[in-house]
């Protein structure tokens, strides 16, 4: 059982940046891939950007060149710096992990374990 619990949300002006954490519960973290999703009201839960224990990472197209998913297994967390910040990044962001035996790819109902969310406002 893995629990996860997000930090670092808020409100930001367009063009502003804003790092999100994500601390994980467990012994065994670096055989996990972890993950950043977000949520608009009214849209489907959608993958932002994913990062493997030896630290492949992966990236929606609508963030690439403006967000970087990084981890730390020495302390159990990960990580989301965003920069260059757009109105249609608002939404609510959770973290979530998955054994990396288990990882097929990134839908957001084949992932196990999740955060409870934090939620970034982009204001224009």
């Amino acid at each position: 059982q893995v629990q996860l619990a997000e930090s670092g949300g808020g409100l930001v002006q367009a063009g502003g940046s804003l790092r999100l954490s994500c601390a994980a519960s467990g012994r065994t973290f670096s055989s996990y891939v972890m993950g950043w999703f977000r949520q608009a009201p009214g849209k489907e839960r959608e993958f932002v950007a994913a990062i493997r224990g030896e630290g492949r990472t992966y990236y929606a197209d609508s963030v690439k060149g403006r967000f970087t998913i990084s981890r730390e297994n020495a302390k159990n967390t990960v990580y989301l710096q965003m920069n260059s910040l757009k109105p249609e990044d608002t939404a609510v962001y959770y973290c979530a992990a998955v054994h990396r035996l288990a990882y097929t790819d990134n839908t957001a109902k084949k992932w196990d374990y999740w955060g409870q969310g934090t939620q970034v406002t982009v204001s224009s």
